[in-house]
């Protein structure tokens, strides 16, 4: 028996444990995410993924702006895990909106039903048009500030018509990063209150110990009395077996009377801050006062210093201008002398002028024939390389030079950044012939079809380019002309639509760029 009890607190012990890590972590760090531009008067399906911590959760929205009733969201939630599973203190879910500025607002508490994982929906209305959605786990649904225990938030959105709508990726906020859960005094939330307890009675009692936290006992005792005859009220009505819906009334009148509570404790402490700094200001001129009388006192005594001291000045200055007037002459004498030099360093820096601007002339003409000649040379030598670029693939010219596009029999697979048998000999030797071209700089770009993921596309094609680069490095092509980029399917040439036009997509393009 004893061991049965003894495995069931491992778990929770261990949990305790992480939430208490987790805690640490996540102190005065800022959290970013995406908000969304929602357009006038169109539907938009939003999801949501659940963070590290819960990664099990879903939720998927329905989001649309109108004129008339500014933003309505309809939520899904599903897999909520169990309430004590969140750690001590926490006790209900709110779902909050984040502008772009970092404000918050919060829309309203997201109920529980049941002990277990459960689904839940909410409906609610912001005026706001960007902004980006979370859900947090919080002590109570009347909280101004997002805890740090983020359960869900919405990734990019999709409008039903399919386009594409405006996000701004990082909106930064900092949660609430009180000391509260981890002071003794939070109240404890065992897994046996939330299979028993109303959530309406654990929030009204976690909403108690905040106002106490905030110092409320000594700054708002009749708002805390007010706030704890309610509770007591409440207790007495469940143990009473009354109605869920009036306990759950009088449960709530009492978490608002105890953010009452909370709200005049913080007013009154920082008022009688800020009487306290005043007396110490006053006290502070007091003292300034007391020093200013005592060098008062003084002043007598430094005044007749600072005359006996003028008159010790005047006879120095006395001696000071007759040594004025030999120095004067000497330094007349000296000036002369300079502006002689000056005059002479003067020529000979014209002359070293002059020279270096001729030097510069003739240079500067020898180069723009050399690259004159370099750019004839090019073109008359370009034709020549288009021909022979073209027994390794299509072969182009545009804006940015010479494009030449591999066919998609180079790879093994639409899915594999492996050569194909056919491929290997020509590598070899399209790299000799561009190890050659020796007045171009070679971009390799790689592009595929939108079957995927865009990470594993990104990857794919990366890791094709890189391959192909490679191997003309070992073909002789020095790695300073050469660079690799993998675009995966965000720059394609024609709809993904069909098994022709997806064929088109995937490509590989070796541009050869003049580098003058």
């Amino acid at each position: 028996m004893m061991k049965t009890h003894a495995l069931k607190i491992i778990p929770a012990i261990i949990l305790l444990f992480l939430f208490t890590i987790s805690a640490f972590s996540q102190k005065d760090i800022g959290r970013q995410t995406t908000a969304v531009t929602y357009p006038l008067d169109e539907l938009v399906n939003l999801q949501f993924r659940g963070t590290t911590r819960f990664p099990r959760m879903k939720g998927e929205g329905k989001i649309k702006r109108t004129s008339k009733n500014g933003t309505t969201i309809e939520l899904s939630i599903s897999k909520m895990p169990r309430p004590f599973e969140l750690g001590a203190g926490y006790a209900t879910y709110v779902l909050w909106a984040i502008s772009t500025d970092g404000a918050v607002d919060n829309l309203g508490e997201i109920r529980r039903r049941g002990f277990f994982e459960f689904d839940s929906k909410i409906s609610v209305t912001t005026p706001l048009q960007t902004f980006a959605l979370i859900i947090t786990a919080e002590p109570h649904f009347l909280v101004r500030r997002p805890s740090r225990e983020v359960m869900l938030e919405n990734v990019s959105p999709l409008a039903a018509s399919g386009r594409v709508l405006s996000t701004t990726p990082v909106v930064s906020y900092l949660g609430n990063s009180s000391d509260y859960f981890s002071d003794a005094r939070t109240p404890q939330i065992a897994e046996i209150d939330y299979a028993k307890t109303p959530s309406a009675l654990l929030q009204a009692k976690q909403a108690l110990a905040l106002a106490k936290f905030a110092g409320a006992q000594t700054y708002a005792g009749v708002e805390l009395q007010e706030a704890e005859t309610l509770l007591q009220n409440a207790e007495r009505a469940w143990e009473a077996k009354r109605n869920e819906e009036e306990i759950d009334t009088i449960a709530r009148r009492s978490i608002t009377a105890s953010v009452k509570a909370e709200d005049t404790a913080n007013a009154r402490k920082e008022a009688r801050q800020n009487r306290d700094k005043e007396t110490e200001r006053n006290q502070e001129i007091r003292e300034l006062e007391r020093k200013a009388a005592t060098a008062d006192s003084k002043t007598g005594e430094i005044r007749a210093e600072l005359n006996e001291e003028i008159r010790r000045r005047e006879l120095v200055e006395r001696d000071l201008q007759n040594a004025q007037t030999q120095i004067k002459d000497l330094r007349d004498e000296n000036t002369r002398l300079r502006e002689e030099l000056s005059k002479a360093r003067t020529e000979g820096e014209e002359a070293k002028v002059k020279l270096a601007r001729i030097e510069g002339e003739q240079n500067a003409a020898q180069k723009q024939q050399e690259e004159r000649e370099r750019i004839n040379r090019l073109q008359s030598n370009q034709n020549v390389l288009m021909q022979s670029l073209k027994r390794f693939g299509t072969v182009a010219k545009n804006e940015r030079g010479i494009v030449l596009t591999l066919g998609e029999n180079w790879w093994q697979s639409t899915r594999v950044s492996l050569f194909s048998t056919i491929a290997e000999p020509k590598v070899d030797e399209l790299g000799a012939v561009l190890a050659n071209s020796t007045d171009y700089k070679i971009v390799i770009e790689s592009h595929t079809d939108n079957k995927g993921t865009p990470d594993e596309l990104e990857y794919l094609t990366q890791e094709r380019a890189n391959l192909l680069m490679e191997k003309m490095k070992t073909s002789g092509v020095n790695s300073d002309r050469i660079e690799a980029k993998g675009y995966g399917a965000s720059l394609p040439i024609a709809p993904n639509t069909t098994n022709v036009n997806r064929a088109k997509n995937r490509r590989v393009q070796v541009i050869l760029v003049p580098s003058f």
